[in-house]
């Protein structure tokens, strides 16, 4: 196939799959449908990856496992949400809005849900890395991979005790991990001081530069795929397909597939599918800087954050803030970040730079995958929370086989659209 030239300011382009979002998962999906021969044009407002994508703590987590909601957390909610410190809260002014969104989540806390949830997340988990690195092989980023695994900090040894029964549900979920002291932490991390000892999962994989890798993934998918800078206002079904429209434009396209993260809630009603779709704005704050301080992500679980050392600099990475796409970032969440990372590292002077992004968050913690109950002409791809970065190859081989016509590569019953 002949690359296609980008379509910028288009009035009317036909094609057979728009994939509406250019973050990591819309990309891994084009790449995946452009490879099978298929004729794609990514849409998009933004630069491809500058996002979510972009931003986050640049983990390949397969220990990643626990939903968002669980009995512990629905234990402690109200003081959560409401605790302007806590790593995870509410924006003011959004309770209102958010509150059919919480009634789910409360739900989803429980503990038989819980483990639905987590059972669910654990089967999409499954192969993930591996097919990272098959990813990141096709498209030139294997030097952008560290496998060095990830570890969750215990600032006491009575929350180090307390992850024992967290740690031991994990492994009956497949997750390797080895619970070790502080000597032992020392010994992967001599950096690091004040710590009772950590959780370490050894077969994580994180990136020393997310942005990187999704700009090196855009490349590949737009060798082949036309790119429409644009939002899409309004989704049509017609008698033979989707039609697409936005400022300036009209796509046709035989199937559309939603991978347009925190933004796809409008589209999927648009489609005929109510999905409870909100948003987390999540921040990171960075320090440039020659050397690292740390040899893989590090969490300090009471502070919800990870350390993550990149190229030429320390991300600092998290916390969950609930409240839309449109208020302006909060300099409380940004200063909580600096105070926790100088809890770690007292040195750190000022951060060099600030961000933050929106992440699509569903009460069930599980991403929407699957086609939507009005017809199979338009895919759900997003939702995916945490583990977007994670899931983007996962997502991409399952809305491919979906495509073809083939047997989906693994179990998306707990994904379907109208499940809620």
């Amino acid at each position: 196939m002949t690359p296609a030239r980008e379509t910028l300011m288009v009035q009317h382009i036909s094609t057979q799959i728009a994939v509406i979002g250019a973050g990591v998962v819309g990309l891994a999906v084009a790449e995946a449908l452009c490879a099978e021969g298929l004729e794609v044009v990514l849409i998009d407002p933004e630069t491809p990856g500058a996002g979510a994508s972009y931003g986050n703590a640049g983990t390949i987590a397969d220990y990643a496992v626990m939903p968002v909601g669980s009995p512990d957390v629905l234990r402690s909610l109200p003081s959560l949400l409401f605790n302007r410190n806590s790593p995870l809260s509410i924006r003011p002014g959004a309770l209102g809005a958010l509150a059919p969104w919480l009634m789910r989540f409360a739900r989803q806390s429980l503990p038989g849900a819980t483990l639905r949830n987590a059972t669910a997340i654990a089967g999409l988990l499954d192969g993930a890395k591996e097919l990272w690195t098959d990813l990141a092989a096709r498209i030139g980023g294997l030097d952008l991979m560290r496998a060095e695994g990830c570890l969750y900090l215990y600032e006491t040894e009575k929350a180090l005790r307390t992850a024992g029964a967290d740690m031991d549900f994990r492994r009956t979920l497949g997750v390797e991990v080895e619970l070790i002291d502080d000597h032992g932490l020392a010994q992967l991390e001599p950096g690091l001081q004040g710590m009772a000892g950590a959780a370490y999962f050894p077969n994580a994989v994180f990136l020393s530069d997310p942005g990187e890798m999704v700009a090196r993934l855009a490349q590949a998918a737009l060798q082949y795929a036309g790119l429409l800078r644009g939002r899409v206002d309004r989704l049509t079904r017609q008698f033979d397909g989707i039609l697409l429209e936005g400022a300036g434009f009209k796509v046709h396209a035989k199937r559309v597939v939603l991978a347009a993260g925190a933004h796809a809630r409008d589209l999927a009603r648009m489609a005929g599918d109510r999905v409870p779709l909100d948003t987390e704005r999540g921040y990171h704050i960075e320090f440039d800087m020659d050397r690292p301080l740390l040899n893989r992500p590090c969490c300090p679980t009471a502070r919800g954050f990870y350390l993550c050392p990149m190229t030429g600099r320390l991300r600092v990475a998290g916390t969950v803030e609930l409240g839309g796409l449109t208020a302006p970032p909060s300099a409380h969440r940004i200063a909580r970040l600096l105070d926790g990372a100088r809890s770690v590292f007292p040195h750190l002077g000022e951060p060099d730079r600030t961000w933050m992004g929106f992440r699509p968050s569903i009460p069930d913690s599980l991403p929407v995958i699957g086609p939507s109950r009005a017809g199979a002409e338009v895919i759900h791809a997003y939702g995916h929370g945490h583990i977007g970065l994670t899931l983007a190859p996962v997502t991409a081989q399952i809305v491919t086989d979906l495509v073809m016509g083939r047997e989906t590569s693994r179990d998306i019953s707990a994904c379907r659209a109208d499940r809620f």
